[in-house]
């Protein structure tokens, strides 16, 4: 530590505020908040860390910046901002720097609605962010057919309307509008009509639909039957939209579901917006990480970018885990809220662990997506290779991935394939069967053996490559009767590992103890995926093997006819077809003395 920074230690006031890590080039690598930054700074430089992350971020500090504040919160706000402007290394960051659209209602006695990338703090209302813009333009034009919302831009004023000094435009003409620039229709009618689209944007689409169905029964009562005409019109296309939207709740209370899928640097974050237990919208971004993040640390940057800017804040957030700073992120949220908000983690069955679910297969989904489009930056090379070779210590990219699994059935028809993976993609034309000739009764290790010398030993002779990865189907013995057997051919330059189906561990070699990888990964995935293609393979083969065995067992009971021209004739075509070919087809195979046999056994009647 230098003489300058452990100065600094010593001085740190007990007070709230944020601090700044930054390195030797005077850039801040780290942003963080803290109640009592005396205690929180100082705790970053004890012997005693755990956190690999921490002691790579501690290793790299040559200064440190305070900001001191009034509380707690202010000081999240700051940092919140801090982050967003700085993009600090060891923080979790937005991966992108787009502003996404949201909706806004215009400050103004007859307001706008329109989409917006730039916010201004001028009393305006905003509903979103659209990750989706597909999503922001459906709601936009449900809002244009159904109210008569001014498309103009003029500022209208009482004033202006007294002087005449717009006139109406054709949306007018064809009633899509109300005329309010030359005061046609009164600010509060106009305002009233406002309130109804915020509460469509607020996805209480149906308490709307309540309020209009009572309008338009006091409109027919006072015999007013044009405009109860157009507002049964207004609730047949909101009833529509509403039909459209999933009901994922029984309960009423409005909620947002939080789910983040993160591997490596990755993160894939989807929020589900459910209003009277319906699903209203869906919200997606992309976050970067330092690897092995703490989860907390993820969800708590999550909800801090989420809802920092013009984002309803609903009863209920539920999310995998407590955030971190739980209870001053509530304490923020609250102090925006319009009702009191509570984190809820399910930890049992229920409604809201079901929901949880159907969040985190999107952002899985999502996290896919990201992967993807860095695949095709990288050229072409999948994702799940380098996670991979991350993830088994390989020395290269496992571009070509060969696996073996052995079948039988009680020791009988004993067979064994051979998969191989491209790219991360199967590549067919290279599968090979074997059946296993020198292994009496149910003995995998040795079938595993026999198949390894047959497939290595005939690789050294041609002078072929060895793949980047060998992969066995099962534990330890497996594991250790293949390495034998490349020890015994003299092959040294090889990676080989073993994949036990019961709790998906992964066998290395030398290494005592299974290797467990996260069950989301997509190395993982990949593994489990080439691991069932090499058993899909192998019980075909051996389902092959036995039905052949069976049926020529059944032509053998044929008097006169041997196992030669039994295999002959099965080596071309099913048992069926042996069963209903004419005569003198089998005896362009098997000759006329031995087609008349067969015919005549399965054709008795013409023999009458």
């Amino acid at each position: 530590m230098n003489p300058l920074l452990e100065d600094k230690l010593k001085n740190i006031p007990a007070l709230p505020g944020i601090y700044q890590f930054k390195n030797e080039k005077g850039k801040v690598i780290y942003v963080g908040k803290a109640k009592n930054l005396r205690n929180r700074v100082r705790s970053y430089f004890q012997k005693n860390i755990d956190s690999p992350k921490t002691a790579a971020l501690v290793s790299k500090i040559h200064d440190i910046e305070l900001i001191i504040t009034d509380n707690e919160i202010e000081a999240l706000v700051l940092e919140n901002n801090l982050i967003k402007e700085l993009k600090p290394r060891y923080n979790v960051n937005l991966k992108d720097d787009k502003s996404y659209p949201y909706i806004k209602v215009t400050n103004e006695p007859y307001p706008q609605i329109y989409p917006t990338r730039n916010i201004v703090k001028d009393g305006s209302k905003y509903f979103g962010p659209y990750t989706d813009v597909k999503n922001m333009k459906q709601s936009l034009r449900l809002i244009n057919k159904v109210f008569k919302i001014r498309s103009c831009k003029y500022e209208i004023t009482e004033e202006a309307i007294q002087k005449k000094k717009f006139k109406v435009c054709l949306d007018y003409h064809i009633k899509k509008c109300d005329g309010p620039c030359e005061g046609l229709i009164s600010q509060y009618q106009y305002n009233q009509m406002v309130n109804q689209v915020v509460k469509v944007l607020r996805g209480k689409t149906d308490d709307l639909i309540e309020e209009l169905k009572q309008q338009m029964n006091e409109a027919a009562e006072k015999l007013e039957f044009e405009k109860a005409a157009e507002l049964r019109d207004r609730i047949e296309q909101l009833q529509i939209y509403s039909s459209k939207q999933k009901v994922v709740s029984n309960d009423l209370e409005d909620k947002d579901i939080i789910s983040a899928a993160y591997e490596g640097k990755d993160v894939a974050a989807t929020i589900l917006n459910i209003r009277s237990g319906k699903l209203v919208g869906k919200r997606q971004f992309a976050l970067i990480s330092e690897e092995n993040e703490e989860i907390n640390q993820i969800y708590s940057a999550i909800i801090r970018f989420y809802y920092d800017e013009y984002v309803e804040i609903p009863r209920e957030i539920i999310v995998e885990v407590e955030p971190s700073d739980s209870d001053t992120l509530l304490e923020w949220l609250n102090s925006r809220a319009l009702k009191k908000c509570k984190f809820i983690i399910p930890q049992k069955q229920s409604e809201a662990k079901a929901l949880l679910m159907m969040c985190k297969q999107n952002a899985q989904l999502y996290l896919e997506e990201i992967q993807l489009q860095r695949m095709k930056k990288e050229g072409n090379v999948p994702y799940a290779l380098s996670a991979l070779q991350r993830d088994l210590h390989l020395k290269k990219l496992p571009r070509k991935i060969e696996c073996f699994d052995i079948s039988n059935l009680q020791g009988s028809d004993s067979v064994a394939s051979m998969v191989v993976f491209v790219d991360g993609k199967p590549k067919k034309s290279l599968y090979r069967k074997f059946i296993i000739k020198t292994v009496e009764g149910p003995n995998d290790f040795a079938s595993m053996q026999e198949v390894f010398y047959r497939r290595y030993s005939k690789l050294l002779e041609e002078n072929e490559p060895m793949p980047d990865l060998i992969m066995v189907d099962g534990g330890k013995g497996q594991l250790s009767s293949a390495i034998e057997v490349l020890k015994n051919l003299g092959i040294k330059d090889y990676e080989i590992i073993g994949l036990a189906k019961r709790l998906e561990e992964i066998y290395l070699p030398d290494e005592e103890d299974p290797l467990l990888i996260s069950k989301t990964s997509s190395s993982l995935k990949l593994l489990q995926q080439i691991r069932d293609e090499a058993h899909r393979f192998a019980i075909t083969f051996h389902r092959e093997r036995r039905n052949k065995r069976t049926f020529t067992s059944e032509l053998l009971e044929i008097k006169g006819i041997g196992e030669k021209v039994a295999q002959k004739l099965l080596s071309k075509f099913s048992i069926d077809e042996i069963k209903n070919m004419e005569e003198n087809r089998l005896a362009e195979v098997i000759g006329k003395a031995k087609a008349k046999i067969i015919f005549n056994h399965y054709h008795p009647e013409q023999n009458q």
